[in-house]
């Protein structure tokens, strides 16, 4: 549940303004001016909340739910109580999505944990760092010298932004996080403990001993990407390495040098992308994927959770496994095996006494 002393409320929503933003009319009988002022689970949702619905495991909830407004699709639509007005829409969980950072827009993005306006007391900036009006950071926060922030980004407190950097407009830097090296767009979110532009893992090796190879790129990171915390992004070793627009990263994901990600890909966490490998657009890979370096994983690939990729995979593919390959192929090979464990097990049962 929303717990308002951590997560106020920005105002109220009416009927009408839900029914507005997901893009449909109310049903008959529904009054426009009826008020939501928060949003809950279908299980303890009440007569105030918005709550939605559009997976058949919960069909029990919803039909005791005491939600005032119930998104769902319409499959679920008749199990809906006579008490909850019913917005049936295609994407429930997208709509609901939006409503609800309407109600908490603080919930979207990390803001300042000091709670002041503009540059604290109790930061260290640069006095050669350029911060456009309306920058906020939080004490012990560090802005180097030739750092240049835009209007609405917030630095939290502990991070540190190295020389030169340069950070976009409404963008969030979360606490204790670090960025050199890097050049960030608009509204990007980093949240708390990230490592960004670091040395990329370079070694000449050798038997007289491993020659440390100097990492001479940056860490591009475009619009609208999200990294989640605790995540690591090496900068490139002679290229740089690129995080496309609006693709989003979860916690603790490993991002070698030289990787180039295309836009809107999905990362899930444990991930880790070995150096100079490409994923082009909207390519997903599932929790713990491992990638070697100097692969291409093509547009729209998906790749299962806690699959080795060591080979390029062709666009629009799904593959899993160890070594991936096409799943089609790995659940064959999972069968298969499964079967055959099954018939030497039952060759090597005791006799019946």
């Amino acid at each position: 549940m929303s717990d308002r002393a951590f997560f106020t409320t920005n105002g109220t929503l009416s009927l009408a303004d839900i029914a507005e933003a997901a893009g449909i009319p109310l049903p008959e009988g529904a009054d426009p001016a009826a008020i939501v002022t928060g949003a809950a689970p279908l299980e303890s949702a009440g007569p105030d909340d918005l709550a939605y619905m559009d997976n058949a495991k919960y069909g029990d909830a919803l039909a005791q739910t005491r939600a005032r407004v119930c998104l769902v699709s319409k499959r679920f639509s008749a199990r809906v109580p006579a008490g909850t007005v019913a917005l049936v829409v295609r994407d429930p969980y997208r709509v609901y999505a939006a409503l609800l950072g309407r109600l908490h827009p603080d919930a979207l993005r990390p803001g300042s944990l000091f709670g002041s306006a503009g540059v604290s007391l109790g930061a260290h900036v640069h006095p050669e760092a350029r911060l456009e009006d309306g920058v906020r950071v939080d004490p012990g926060a560090v802005i180097g010298p030739g750092a240049e922030i835009g209007s609405g980004s917030v630095i939290g407190p502990g991070a540190a932004v190295g020389p030169n950097v340069c950070i976009g407009r409404d963008s969030s830097v979360g606490a204790g996080a670090t960025l050199t090296n890097a050049l960030v767009g608009n509204r990007v979110i980093i949240h708390h403990g990230v490592r960004i532009g670091q040395d990329g893992f370079g070694f000449a090796m050798g038997a007289a001993g491993h020659l440390k190879v100097p990492q001479i790129g940056r860490v591009i990171i475009q619009d609208d990407v999200e990294i989640g915390a605790n995540t690591t992004i090496d900068r490139g070793a002679s290229r740089d390495t690129v995080i496309g627009e609006g693709t989003k990263i979860d916690n603790l994901v490993q991002i070698a040098h030289n990787v180039v990600i295309g836009r809107h890909c999905v990362i899930v966490s444990g991930v880790g992308i070995s150096g100079s490998t490409t994923l082009e657009d909207y390519v997903v890979l599932g929790g713990q994927v491992g990638v070697v370096g100097h692969v291409r994983i093509g547009m729209g690939s998906q790749i299962a959770g806690s699959s080795n990729v060591n080979r390029d995979v062709p666009p629009g593919s799904r593959w899993g496994g160890t070594p991936a390959k096409p799943v089609r192929t790995w659940f064959r090979e999972l069968t298969t095996l499964a079967r055959l464990a099954e018939r030497a097990g039952d060759k090597g049962a005791e006799p019946e006494a």
